[in-house]
């Protein structure tokens, strides 16, 4: 279909994201493609593997695309962005628990739905030009696809520092956070597939082609952010560093407060619980929260100068993150 291309290559199940044009952002209908091979070859006895990469240089897959989400519910349609991320989601699960070895190589952008079907995986691949990222809350959303589920994970309180400020992280940075596991230079990626392809045992042929990691700034500043980010938003505020500071004044007051909560409650628990409390926020994020005016202000007007209004109280935290009765998540 378009913008994706599902085929199997001997024993290996291989994806390839094909909208370089578009970094490589994953429509609903992609999502829906990808999750019924997964299901396939799951139950597959010739299919051992899946691998699964991006067309172009720029992007693994830079997020969702969000031009229908919007579309819809400006005509007040909240039906669809609902289902969408219902299928997302599922999605989601499926690669986290997925029985088979699932490898990533994730160039350029990877950003939010792209680190939903990368980051989740059992080998994940970066190399120079990787820039993975959670950049939720400067479009009036939280980290979700499970993301605050991977955050909760980063040493120490770097999972806050990253779900809040949006930060990109290069390839040192994504292993330390734990977004990644192991560095090929790119030019190497065309002889590593070969060789996965003919010995589908990512155990065995990634360890021939890692290379050290480049350096990790963030490992070198984890002291100076865990002092700063383990406490309440208005503590963090006064004590981040200028750059931080600014990322924090330009997201959506809204999405921080409950990105904090969402990413310290998934400390507790799995992705599964991470993924139902992330939808208790999307679910509700056209009605009731600021997500249309933060994709108006980036992707439509592209002024970069969202209006929020909405003010984020403990009642209005507590309302977008409640459990949603009979509209729960399914999984």
């Amino acid at each position: 279909m378009s913008g994706i291309r599902i085929r199997t290559e001997g024993r290996v199940g291989r994806v390839t994201l094909a909208r370089p044009e578009a970094l490589n952002a994953l429509t609903h209908e992609m999502a829906l493609a990808l999750e019924d091979a997964l299901r396939g070859w799951a139950d597959d006895p010739a299919v051992t593997m899946v691998l699964i990469d991006a067309e172009g240089e720029r992007a693994f897959c830079a997020g969702g695309d969000i031009q229908r989400l919007y579309d819809t519910g400006r005509a007040g349609d909240f039906a669809y962005g609902r289902r969408f991320w219902t299928d997302e989601y599922r999605l989601n699960l499926l690669i986290a628990e997925y029985p088979k070895p699932y490898v990533a190589l994730m160039q350029g952008f990877t950003m939010g739905g792209g680190v939903g079907i990368s980051c989740h995986g059992s080998h994940r691949v970066v190399c120079e030009s990787s820039r993975i990222a959670m950049p939720e809350c400067g479009i009036g959303l939280i980290p979700d696809v499970g993301g605050s589920y991977l955050l909760a994970r980063a040493p120490g309180h770097l999972g806050e520092f990253l779900g809040l400020t949006g930060t990109r992280m290069g390839p040192g940075d994504a292993i330390h956070a734990g977004f990644a596991d192991m560095f090929v230079p790119a030019e190497r990626w065309p002889a590593l597939t070969a060789a996965l392809v003919a010995e589908p045992d990512p155990a065995a042929v990634l360890p021939r082609f890692a290379e050290p990691a480049p350096d990790s700034p963030l490992a070198a500043r984890q002291a100076e952010i865990d002092a700063v980010w383990c406490g309440a938003l208005d503590e963090i505020r006064e004590g981040a560093d200028p750059e931080a500071a600014k990322a924090l004044a330009r997201g959506c007051p809204l999405s921080l407060a409950c990105a904090l909560e969402t990413i310290r409650a998934a400390r507790a628990g799995g992705v599964r619980e991470a993924l139902i409390r992330e939808y208790r926020f999307t679910a509700r994020c056209m009605e009731h929260g600021e997500f249309l005016e933060g994709i108006r202000a980036a992707v439509i007007d592209k002024d970069r100068n969202p209006h929020w209004q909405v003010e984020a109280t403990p009642e209005r935290v507590a309302m977008m993150l409640a459990p949603l009765g009979e509209e729960e998540l399914k999984l």
